[in-house]
């Protein structure tokens, strides 16, 4: 793979190959998307690999202490062996980036292969091309977050936890001296917390982007342009906080900080400057000076950083990994826009010459990111392939008679099941209820008394072993969906599954494994709208249709109460991932043909999502899901129009179609037909007799992959082709 390194002696920089990390327990290793410069600390770093010995002595005179302790230890000879072969060695660049996860390494279970991440560490998130990143200094990109943006989660951290070390209240007035890329970060989240920022610096242009991304005023600190804005916030009292976030060997900053500070106020020393303080400017005003320590705590703690060993919240609330979140989490939400920073996008290949122009002057910016080659990420036309699926051309047929009560086993009890499923079974002639399966006994009492199934265990390796079950119905959590149904494939089961069939592309596939290895294609998910009897109606009066449609469908999800498992993405997968196989199948239903391409974006913070879906006779279905609108508004409407007609459909209590005709449903409002029973007979029926499923596999997985498409166009902001797998 390769890195971008530098040798400190003479300050060449390279672009070498190195070997791929090892992937060790206890973290993940990550192959990058983009990578972002700071062009404050790395631009230091490389200019003073530049200076002579002299100028590098002066500019590190915490070195030099260190080098004179040695030499008073180990005498000159050994010190200057150890000196030079420190200095004439490659080091590494770089501390903030994006990328997928590649490998797990063992113990780590909150992200998987494939997982978008924002990493942090000058040891560990290196320019380049692989990095192994040890747990607590990694966390997953909220989906809906783009990976350019997700790449200043590191250097968000450190602008955030100087915010924390001011205490900021709401409306405060704050002073953010020093405009670069940390400054700029400042100045969103000061704003974000309600504080009013006023912002010095020397460049007109830093002035001019502050401004426009949250500062009141901002101006030239020798100027009198930042003391009148101050006087005129705080009636002349002085700004609350000072954030020191300005280089160089300058003490104007803590001079402008004093005579601009209330009494009592507070001092935050986030970058590196000059801090000869004038003692009676800052005793009289008793005004408080803090430093802030990078990401926050855990910096530079090998317990924290390496062992993963973390700090209990109850005693440390904020430490460098829930600060990485929460930065996520404020750029997902828009509450901070990193966009305006970005200068200049690199190809990685570019880095040397990139760093030279950043050098020489030649290139201005406030931040600088580097863009990796060969990922899906990256690419203009990204390409999700569908998963072909193949059978044992010496399959056996169903062995299951037709005679007889189809006898079912149902894994999970939960609010879906035990309300939407089981009460039409329990109704349903022809149909046992053998046995349900749980993880604790109790809930599999409650489910045997309440619905009257014949046992009830914990145990499901025995029901997967009893022949004289037809078929299962996995109705557990979205993470375990996957798994299951492989297990009762290859035990030679029917299958019904609640969506979604799987989380990602690998579940997938192994579930397809399953189905080639036994031969068994028995598989229903429970894609149930195109099952409901107003829409099959609407559908038919509708009648054939000869040219490209377009079909919208608005999706008023609302939003989850504080608690619900839905909200644990890491484990279960996003929200759209669980649900919205619903409506794409129901789009493909409607259009007859599985799509071609998915094309995502997100708005409202990364809440509500545009799904655009093309089909190969040039339909389009637009589904917008949001979790913004107004509780009392129907849940789902959806308006297909083609060929001079209109069928709308409004939540599943009316129908209408426009044409030559109009027909309008009567309205039926408490009968709200999602078409779960009719779903669940057409499954019964074809478990019974042996013909083909409700819904051939080839379109659940086309639905499925689709779904999972639209994190990939989330993630790439292009749209993304579905590909038939050879």
């Amino acid at each position: 793979m390769k890195q971008v390194v530098q040798n400190y002696k003479s300050g060449e920089l390279a672009v070498l190959d190195v070997p791929v990390p090892g992937c060790k327990p206890g973290g993940v290793l990550v192959r990058s998307a983009y990578s972002l410069i700071s062009t404050g600390t790395e631009l230091m770093k490389v200019s003073e690999a530049g200076m002579s010995m002299l100028g590098k002595a002066r500019s590190r005179p915490d070195q030099v202490a260190k080098v004179m302790q040695s030499v008073a230890t180990n005498g000159v000879p050994a010190t200057y062996r150890k000196v030079m072969g420190k200095l004439d060695s490659y080091t590494p660049l770089g501390y903030s980036l994006c990328g997928v996860v590649e490998q797990v390494g063992a113990g780590i279970d909150e992200v998987k292969v494939g997982d978008l991440v924002a990493c942090a560490g000058n040891e560990h998130a290196l320019h380049a091309e692989l990095n192994w990143v040890p747990k607590n200094l990694f966390t997953p990109v909220p989906d809906g977050l783009a990976p350019r943006h997700a790449a200043f989660a590191t250097v968000g951290s450190i602008a955030l936890q100087g915010v924390r070390r001011g205490e900021p209240q709401l409306g405060d007035v704050a002073l953010v001296i020093g405009l670069g890329l940390i400054g700029q970060l400042v100045v969103q989240l000061l704003a974000a917390s309600g504080v009013r920022v006023v912002g010095a610096d020397p460049d007109p242009a830093r002035c001019e982007l502050a401004e426009r991304t949250g500062a009141v005023a901002c101006g030239d600190p020798a100027s009198a342009a930042v003391e009148g804005a101050v006087a005129e916030l705080t009636g002349g009292h002085g700004v609350d906080q000072v954030y020191l976030a300005a280089g160089g060997a300058s003490n104007q900053p803590v001079e402008l900080a004093a005579r601009l500070c209330r009494d009592r106020g507070r001092v935050v020393d986030i970058g590196k400057c000059r801090l000869d303080l004038p003692w009676n400017a800052y005793y009289e005003k008793e005004l408080d000076v803090r430093f802030s320590r990078s990401y926050g705590p855990g910096r530079y703690d090998p317990e924290y950083e390496l062992d993963g060993r973390d700090y209990p919240i109850g005693y440390v609330r904020w430490t460098e990994r829930r600060n990485l979140a929460c930065f996520l989490d404020l750029l997902s939400r828009g509450r901070v826009d990193v966009e305006p920073l970005v200068s200049h996008t690199a190809d990685f290949e570019d880095a040397v010459s990139t760093y030279r122009r950043l050098k020489d002057g030649d290139l201005k910016a406030v931040a600088v990111l580097f863009r990796y080659p060969g990922h899906a990420v990256e690419a203009g036309a990204p390409t999700a392939a569908v998963p072909r699926v193949r059978r044992r051309a010496d399959a056996p047929a169903p062995t299951r008679a037709a005679t007889g009560p189809v006898r079912l086993a149902f894994v999970g009890a939960g609010t879906y099941a035990t309300s939407m499923l089981l009460p039409h079974l329990t109704r349903r002639d022809g149909v046992e209820l053998s046995t349900v399966v749980t993880t604790t006994a109790l809930s599999a009492a409650n489910a045997r008394r309440k619905f009257g199934f014949a046992g009830a265990t914990t145990d499901l390796d025995a029901v997967l072993g009893d022949p004289a079950i037809d078929a299962v119905f996995v109705v557990t959590r979205h993470s375990s969906h996957a798994e299951l149904t492989r297990k009762a494939l290859l035990a030679g089961k029917a299958v019904f599954v609640e969506k979604p069939l799987a989380l990602t592309e690998e579940e997938l596939a192994r579930v397809l494994a399953a189905v080639e290895e036994s031969g068994n294609d028995r598989l229903q998910v429970g894609f149930n709208r195109r099952f409901a009897p107003l829409l099959w109606e609407a559908r038919q009066r509708f009648g054939t249709r000869t040219g490209p449609a377009s079909l919208r469908y608005l999706v008023n999800a609302g939003r989850l109460h504080q608690g619900s498992w839905y909200l644990q993405q890491g484990s279960e997968g996003s929200r759209f991932t669980g649900e919205g196989g619903h409506f794409i199948d129901t789009a493909s239903w409607l259009l007859g043909a599985d799509p071609v391409s998915v094309y995502a974006l997100a708005t409202s913070g990364g809440d509500d999502l545009q799904v655009v879906l093309c089909y190969p006779d040039a339909s389009t279905a637009t589904i917008s899901y949001v979790t913004t609108g107004a509780p009392g508004f129907p849940k789902e409407t959806l308006d297909l129009i083609a060929d001079g007609k209109v069928l709308r459909l409004d939540d599943f209590v009316r129908a209408s179609v426009y044409g030559s005709k109009r027909w309008v449903s009567s309205r039926l409002p408490k009968a709200r037909d999602k078409g779960q029973s009719a779903e669940l007979a057409a499954f019964v029926r074809a478990v019974r007799t042996g013909g083909p499923m409700p819904v051939p596999l080839e379109s659940l997985v086309a639905t499925t992959t689709a779904t999972l498409a639209v994190r990939t166009g989330l993630a790439c902001g292009t749209p993304v082709t579905l590909a038939s797998a050879r």
